[in-house]
């Protein structure tokens, strides 16, 4: 009985918001211009349950609904609206994860835990990306906003799921940011080391990456989208190269030993998935481009599923190559602090070591600024639906970019680590415990549009079997990487960041509650 009052509830708030939808687009209904009336909560301007979020109609979203052309909607954010094309698109998400860096730091980790099935692992994670990023992107077929994700779940999932996504989000991306940042001056220290036998301080290190980061992100985003572009391009490419000398150099030859799965426990998957996920993380980024990106329910439904599916076959690549590689040397994959480096020297190539090295470095800068620009969208969609101060809701008419909330991402990703570095925390300590807080946050939010998509579907009346059942696959998917990633917890470090992500959503649910209590006051006084 409970489980079917749920779904009919789900349904129910479903069926209401998108009848408000394409009621909103038929009347051309104004905007509310009372902050106080606005604030109500997540479903006031959408015809939501009293008291839910804010959903916010996109132009994708009033055509999706059976309205007018994305070009009659007047809600585009203050956003250039258009400006991106597919490859920039693509660009965001491939930035955001960041796919030169793991090579030469996680896939040690993933080796450390699955030594001859790490590209198993792989895999694994591989079909996980993959079934979130069908749901993503059906998605991302319907609507088109800066929320991306959290959109989705507030849209379509009663109010306080929609609240959970957007604070699981916001964490998601700020953390992931923050993570690289520390990736960042392990790898400005390692070249430093390198070249000048000099450690840079921390500080200024993180300065520099955090603030120029957020200097680009607010001036244009087509060139921040293009830079990242080239800059994942360009340290791809050198690890292919390294990749492909070594095994010319060496002959191309099957390794039984990591087909066989040879000394693998099954106790050691669970764990090495959860790091290799770590890998996929912020491959749903080009979602929150939703007002920027030309023809958006094309283009990143597309980049979406491009990015899991091109990074997976890179990671495989990697991983078996790798391991591979290390054959015979005396020093273990997950001891090396350059991996690609010593296999650039091993296939007799090592000035691509170098150039790996500082291209890993670039990336991380790359991956920081997709980071930002995400970050400060999901900002901005918060403040439009009244989650936080209006003042992030603001635009720079010449820029097209939320300046307010970009200077606040960057801010957070510094102030972050910033703090880890002044107690003496590593780059590559940052990188693993503030990387591990952020995967909490994306599972949160994969996990609740997974399970809203059957909802949304339907109350569109395009309900599928199939697709209920890959979204019930993907819940459980993630509830389980979950559960891996409590059990695989091995020190006090990580066992306290389930933690600390369960009282920042727990503060976040009592900030929204206080908002809407106190306009809900307000308005009654009036």
């Amino acid at each position: 009985m409970t489980a079917e009052w749920w779904a009919t509830d789900l349904l129910s708030v479903a069926h209401r918001k998108s009848n408000a939808l394409t009621a909103a687009a038929h009347s051309h209904k104004t905007r509310a211009t009372g902050r106080q009336s606005r604030v109500r909560g997540a479903g006031s301007r959408s015809g939501g349950a009293k008291g839910g979020l804010v959903a916010g109609q996109t132009r994708a979203e009033v055509s999706a609904a059976g309205g007018p052309t994305p070009a009659a909607s007047e809600e585009n954010y203050g956003l250039h609206h258009g400006v991106l094309g597919p490859l920039e698109t693509l660009a965001q998400s491939v930035s955001a994860m960041a796919p030169s860096t793991s090579p030469s730091l996680t896939i040690p980790l993933v080796f450390a835990l699955a030594a001859n099935a790490t590209w198993f692992v792989y895999l694994l994670a591989t079909g996980a990306t993959l079934l979130v990023g069908f749901c993503v992107s059906r998605f991302a077929r319907l609507s088109a906003s800066p929320g991306s994700l959290y959109t989705y779940a507030a849209d379509t999932l009663p109010p306080v799921f929609g609240v959970i996504a957007a604070w699981a989000l916001l964490l998601a991306y700020v953390t992931t940011g923050a993570s690289v940042a520390g990736g960042a001056l392990y790898y400005a220290g390692v070249l430093a080391q390198q070249f000048f036998h000099w450690t840079p301080p921390a500080l200024l290190i993180l300065a520099v990456v955090c603030s120029v980061a957020g200097s680009i992100a607010y001036r244009d985003v087509k060139l921040s989208a293009e830079l990242m572009l080239w800059i994942e391009v360009v340290s791809v490419s050198l690890i292919l190269i390294v990749l492909a000398v070594l095994l010319f150099r060496f002959g191309l030859h099957f390794d039984l030993d990591q087909f066989r799965l040879k000394g693998v426990t099954v106790s050691s998957l669970g764990p090495a998935l959860v790091l290799a996920m770590f890998s996929f993380v912020g491959f749903e980024s080009a979602t929150t481009l939703g007002n920027e990106a030309r023809e958006p329910l094309k283009t990143i439904p597309r980049a979406v599923l491009q990015c899991a599916i091109l990074a997976g076959v890179f990671f495989m690549l990697c991983s078996y190559s790798e391991v591979l590689g290390f054959r015979g040397e005396s020093s273990q994959l997950s001891d090396s602090t350059s991996p690609l480096h010593l296999l650039a020297n091993k296939a007799g190539i090592s000035p691509l070591g170098v150039a790996i090295d500082f291209g890993a470095a670039v990336s991380m800068f790359a991956c920081v600024l997709a980071c930002t620009t995400a970050a400060a969208r999901v900002l901005l969609r918060m403040a439009h639906a009244r989650l936080l101060p209006a003042a992030l809701e603001r635009t720079s008419t010449k820029h097209g970019t939320p300046g307010a909330a970009v200077v606040l991402s960057a801010g957070l990703m510094f102030a972050v680590t910033a703090a880890l570095a002044v107690s003496g925390v590593s780059g590559s300590e940052m990188y693993d415990w503030v990387g591990s807080l952020s995967v909490f946050g994306f599972l949160t939010a994969y996990a609740l549009v997974a399970a809203a998509l059957p909802f949304a579907r339907r109350a569109l009346g395009q309900h599928s079997h199939w697709v209920a059942a890959v979204s019930g696959l993907t819940v459980v998917v993630m509830v389980l990487i979950v559960i891996f990633d409590l059990r695989s917890a091995t020190d006090a470090i990580h066992a306290r960041i389930p933690w600390i992500y369960l009282g920042y959503i727990g503060a976040g649910l009592v900030w929204y509650w206080v908002r809407r209590g106190k306009a809900e006051g307000i308005e009654t006084r009036e």
